[in-house]
């Protein structure tokens, strides 16, 4: 059986821009996004055979002097992964490789390139030969190809995962299966608490007493309370116990997103959506009040000036690094620059113990995990031969299960996998990262990234952070920071969604999908 392995950067017509969690860019279709894919798919397919029919097909031809995009015929199956981050793409060309060493199914790795993966997923989905394998960020993605997603319920692999909210569940089916994740909470230098408990009249004995909103913020208060005393008896500067809350734009987003996905989750899991992060048209502000409260706390139990969080004067990353502060709301992808081990960066965090606790929020906290999301999963193309369909499902589930497979994704690729066979050596190397899979174990459950739904998210985001500016410093009221939050969010959804329904055609006039502005 022949061998055939393609390694391609394809180059498309534009950019689709949004930053993906343990990726690059989302498969989400905005309305430009749309137009330009529209335009791909629709060339005609003796253009697609032609070098120049479009930009994506340049960047395929010129590449493939040694080996054509097709794979060989092949009675058990051929594999084709449109691949979605161009930095795994060796790593992948390599998988590709040693899979049809050990079973003669020819695979082929395709990799879009960085920024233009939506682009060029509808232009190869228009071709004879589309992709088997392609990714799929979100709900919304499943809602665009829904003609194409295999059902992905009681395969191997889905039966491999951990933790199935990360999940794409659409029209009754299993869409798509994350395959890497990342996580966020509230960093805590153990090392630091672990003085503070040993003070008399400590509020609790370790960070394991941490289980809830009450005692997160008896502890933080009682902190921030008796700085000078921890201070003085453990020679320390700390200024706060939580670092501070940043309203500038390299800040804002872990309240305007981060934060402020604690809300829109609960409220989309009492509204019965079968996906939290496919969001909808309207939102009440049903948990505003807890969104305050752990807003007020993290205000309150710093060190930073309320009335300067916005003028940029602050870095929360540093104030942690240098021992300035115990708690940190940030995310596993801190993890390297705290624990910098060659000392760089000067942190003092490198030598101390490091954990992630949930962003505990007074709503279901017995049962939180921490927030845990990604925009990268793993979508079986349905329209793809009976053969190619179970190739390609058995192709995925030995590289979560094979050695070879395991060690790419942990150790080459560098990724958290959320599937029940990556423990031992394969087990996240990110303790944070590690962490989610910890509560999970414990029968937590992680919090969705709600904030996938925002519609023009930049724009939210900011109406947000203004109103939340003017309340912090004083110049505004809470009632603002709602209307923000609840009115803004249906005016942006009624924007985003006004040219819902537009058509996307492949090359011989069928209807490819039906995108969405996201």
């Amino acid at each position: 059986m022949k061998k055939q392995v393609v390694s391609v950067i394809v180059g498309a017509a534009m950019t689709a821009g949004m930053l993906a969690g343990c990726g690059s860019s989302t498969a989400s279709s905005s309305s430009a996004a749309s137009s330009a894919a529209s335009s791909a798919a629709s060339s005609s397919s003796a253009a697609e055979e032609s070098t120049s029919s479009s930009a994506a097909e340049e960047a395929v031809s010129s590449n493939s002097a040694a080996a054509s995009t097709s794979a060989a015929a092949s009675g058990d199956g051929e594999v084709y992964l449109l691949n979605f981050k161009p930095e795994t793409d060796d790593a992948w060309q390599t998988l590709a490789s040693d899979y049809t060493d050990e079973t003669g199914v020819p695979v082929t790795v395709v990799t879009a390139a960085d920024g233009q993966y939506a682009t060029t997923l509808q232009s190869e989905m228009a071709k004879t030969e589309a992709p088997t394998i392609f990714n799929i960020g979100s709900s919304t993605d499943a809602q665009t190809w829904d003609a194409y997603t295999y059902d992905l319920k009681d395969t191997d692999l889905y039966n491999h995962v951990s933790d199935h909210s990360l999940d794409v569940n659409y029209n009754g089916k299993v869409a798509g299966i994350a395959n890497c994740y990342e996580a966020y909470g509230i960093i805590v230098n153990e090392t630091l608490l672990n003085n503070y408990c040993s003070m008399d009249n400590a509020k609790i004995s370790s960070v394991d007493d941490i289980k809830d909103f009450d005692t997160l913020k008896a502890v933080a208060d009682d902190i921030q309370s008796r700085l000078d005393e921890y201070n003085e008896k453990f020679g320390t500067e700390l200024t706060g116990a939580f670092t501070s809350a940043g309203l500038d734009d390299s800040s804002s987003w872990r309240f305007s997103g981060h934060l402020a996905n604690f809300p829109l989750y609960y409220e989309f899991v009492d509204d019965g959506l079968e996906d939290p992060t496919a969001g909808e048209a309207t939102i009440k502000g049903t948990y505003l009040d807890q969104f305050k409260n752990v807003w007020d706390m993290y205000v309150s139990d710093s060190g930073a000036d309320p009335k300067t969080l916005a003028g940029g004067t602050y870095n929360a990353e540093q104030e942690f690094g240098m021992e300035e502060a115990i708690f940190y709301q940030n995310g596993d992808w801190e993890y390297s620059a705290l624990k910098d081990a060659s000392g760089d960066n000067g942190y003092l965090t490198a030598d101390d113990d490091l954990t992630m606790i949930p962003i505990y929020f007074g709503v279901d906290d017995e049962n939180e995990g921490l927030a845990v999301g990604t925009e990268n999963h793993w979508a079986v193309n349905s329209q793809a031969p009976q053969e190619d369909i179970d190739a390609s499902l058995a192709f995925l589930n030995w590289v979560i299960t094979s050695d070879e497979g395991r060690d790419a994704i942990t150790n080459t690729m560098g990724l958290s996998a959320p599937f029940d066979t990556f423990t031992g050596d394969y087990a996240p190397t990110n303790e944070f990262g590690a962490k989610a899979a910890e509560y999970t174990d414990a029968g937590k459950t992680s919090v969705a990234w709600a904030f996938n739904a925002t519609p023009n998210v930049d724009d939210w985001r900011a109406d947000v952070v203004a109103a939340l500016t003017a309340y912090t410093d004083g110049s505004g009221d809470w009632d603002a920071v709602k209307t923000a939050f609840v009115d803004g969010w249906a005016n942006q959804w009624k924007l985003a969604h006004e040219d819902d329904g537009e058509a996307v055609t492949s090359s011989s006039g069928e209807a490819v999908a039906s995108s969405s502005a996201s």
